[in-house]
């Protein structure tokens, strides 16, 4: 193989293919309102507990699911999310939230406060860390995948995301979505409980013809997700309850990674090393 197919091979490997572009002439409140009565929903992606260092990856058949150590894609879009159970309930999987917030700034159902001011939000509500459960939701398109996937930290990932955002994008003043990156998980052990973190690295920025594709689909894809939050939002407002069928908020298993020692996230303490 001559040096120049070399080279086309090379650039072919490392240039992320997008899905189809999503028709512009299309408006996001469009889709959602076509979403009114349903719930906005996409390949879900979970942190096993007991320290397993490999994602659960969705399939086919939910009894024989298929595990990675790594993802690599676009972090398209990502939001707080927050939820509360009764103590002795939020570890049971077929038990719906009694108040949880789509956007982690309104909750709904009860006590259905503003997050900021619920004292369910609150350090030291559950020994050192909170009764409410703190997730960030992470949209992730791999290349050449039709749909992107959804990834929910748990509350001892939030930090390490954050640190990673503020070093990897704000201090070089680039959108989330202006780089490829590879998340792996970590395993971790604290007082006699193991879970996993999630570690986070920039593999390349995008740039170019490639970073005006990049954007243009992140762009899209951020509008119809934010309309359709926000419809989801005066949906349950109006209500004033949340559903009990279905899954109104896709949530990382119930696992023991919810609290660690006590500790339900990685904001107040540092984790072991």
């Amino acid at each position: 193989m001559s040096n120049q197919q070399n080279n086309t091979a090379i650039a072919e490997r490392d240039t992320f293919m997008l899905p189809a572009p999503m028709d512009e002439g299309f408006d996001a409140a469009d889709v959602a309102e076509d979403l009114e009565g349903l719930e906005l929903s996409f390949p879900r992606v979970k942190i096993p507990g007991g320290g397993v260092p490999q994602f659960k990856m969705p399939g086919e058949d939910p009894d024989h699911p298929t595990y990675v150590g790594e993802i690599e894609g676009i972090i398209l879009f990502n939001h707080s999310a927050n939820a509360y159970w009764p103590e002795g309930s939020e570890y049971d999987d077929n038990t719906p939230p009694q108040c949880q917030s789509l956007d982690g700034k309104q909750g709904c159902g009860d006590p259905g406060l503003l997050c900021a001011e619920c004292g369910y939000n609150e350090f030291g509500t559950s020994g050192k860390g909170k009764l409410c459960k703190n997730m960030r939701m992470l949209y992730i398109l791999r290349s050449e995948d039709p749909i992107p996937l959804q990834l929910a930290l748990p509350p001892t990932s939030i930090k390490p995301f954050k640190n990673f955002v503020n070093m990897a994008f704000a201090l070089r003043r680039r959108p989330v979505y202006g780089s490829l990156v590879k998340i792996t998980l970590k395993p971790v052990s604290s007082n006699g409980f193991d879970y996993s973190v999630a570690v986070f690295n920039r593999v390349r920025d995008f740039a170019g013809e490639e970073l005006e594709g990049v954007k243009a689909y992140a762009e899209n894809f951020r509008a119809m997700v934010k309309a359709a939050l926000e419809k989801q939002i005066q949906e349950q407002e109006t209500a004033g309850t949340i559903p009990t069928t279905g899954e109104p908020l896709d949530l990382p298993d119930n696992d023991g990674h919810f609290a660690v020692g006590g500790l339900v996230d990685g904001e107040r303490e540092l984790l072991p090393a």
